[in-house]
């Protein structure tokens, strides 16, 4: 996955933790739990905080 698969990510994080909230994490953690993910393979400098706001609210959408 990269950077721009947002949605692919968001389920993959609700998947991954299902006891999260997502509207309580930083961006420091997500960034960090997207970077563990095993399918995640993109350059971490690629990331900012509209690509970490659009997964926020991808997965806020996921778990509703």
């Amino acid at each position: 996955m990269k950077w721009t698969d947002v949605n692919d990510i968001a389920i993959e994080l609700a998947d991954t933790y299902p006891e999260t909230d997502p509207t309580k994490i930083n961006f420091m953690d997500l960034r960090d739990w997207v970077l563990n993910l095993p399918t995640f393979t993109d350059n971490p400098a690629h990331c900012g905080e509209k690509v970490l706001e659009a997964i926020q609210q991808a997965w806020i959408e996921e778990v509703a």
